[in-house]
């Protein structure tokens, strides 16, 4: 039997300014992380060698640029962002933004920082 996956029992992890990640699937394929960014945050502009990721927003406002295009997401919507695309999230609200990023390969240690476009 699988076990029930949740915050509480996810591994967790902390970034940038006071943001939150929890792994909820890792395998050597895909994974699924489930992150709260808090209000005014924001990730540096970077790309990715080979995950292709899929931002999706649980709750709050997202704003993701890829590739120079800015995308506000509400809770509900979504957003692929390619392999090799040059891209940051943002949580320019004033509440925190709760999302999933699910990412084929998983994306860590696969980082490439990005100049400002």
């Amino acid at each position: 039997m699988t076990p029930k996956i949740d915050r509480q029992s996810a591994q967790h992890y902390s970034w940038g300014a006071g943001c939150d990640g929890w792994h909820l699937l890792q395998t050597p394929a895909l994974s699924v992380i489930e992150e709260r960014m808090p209000a005014g945050a924001s990730e540096v502009r970077h790309s990715h060698r080979a995950a292709t990721q899929f931002f999706y927003v649980l709750d709050g406002t997202l704003s993701i640029e890829v590739s120079g295009d800015e995308y506000l997401l509400r809770k509900g919507q979504g957003v692929a962002v390619g392999a090799g695309q040059a891209h940051r999230v943002r949580n320019l609200s004033s509440a925190d933004a709760e999302f999933l990023v699910v990412s084929s390969p998983p994306s860590h240690g696969d980082r490439v920082l990005e100049p400002g476009l």
